[in-house]
């Protein structure tokens, strides 16, 4: 039976089709469908800078592995393919012996973080959270610079909120990293 004449339909889109677009901007893939995201804010991206700067600072004498940032793009699933955009990730050397390759990652990282922007809504967070984790994510950040907080979650329901006084950590490959909180909301 024909769709109704007024009815659309969306073709869905794989990854390997969203990768081949090139530069279209920030954006994910959700179950086929491209959901633009937003250009981020100067807070966001001092914050963003201030944690690669960090992490790299401690892996350049760790040497566990490698962080990427700037929406670095990872398969949640496939058919329809769900591709998640992280501000900053962190493999080892032992997910990613070979380093990082071309293309979106297939291979869930150590940790994920993400900063939350001032239009980011909790419900959408929770799934990126589910999202994250079903597919064996380490450890997720996510940054809130407007409570000047960061949650660290070690799975989809475990929580901790670490503010000015606290001590974030590093756990597995990264353990040995240390970052006071307050100096990495020092503006």
């Amino acid at each position: 039976m024909p769709a109704h004449p007024t009815e659309t339909t969306t073709r869905l889109v794989t990854g390997a089709e969203l990768q081949a677009m090139g530069d279209i901007g920030p954006c994910e893939l959700l179950d086929g469908e491209i959901v633009r995201l937003s250009p981020e804010g100067e807070v966001h991206g001092y914050l963003e800078s201030r944690l690669t700067f960090f992490l790299y600072r401690f892996n350049q004498d760790a040497q566990t592995g490698w962080i990427l940032g700037g929406e670095v793009g990872i398969y949640i699933r496939h058919n329809p393919d769900r591709i998640r955009g992280a501000d900053l990730a962190f493999w080892s050397k032992e997910r990613l012996p070979d380093g990082p390759l071309t293309g979106f990652s297939e291979v869930a990282p150590d940790l994920v973080v993400e900063i939350l922007s001032p239009t980011d809504r909790w419900v959408d967070m929770r799934q990126k959270i589910d999202d994250y984790f079903s597919i064996g994510v380490g450890t997720l950040w996510i940054v809130d610079p407007e409570e000047e907080t960061v949650f660290v979650y070690r799975s989809s329901s475990q929580r901790t909120a670490l503010r000015s006084g606290n001590t974030l950590t590093g756990t597995g490959p990264l353990t040995g990293f240390t970052l006071p909180v307050s100096e990495l909301f020092a503006f």
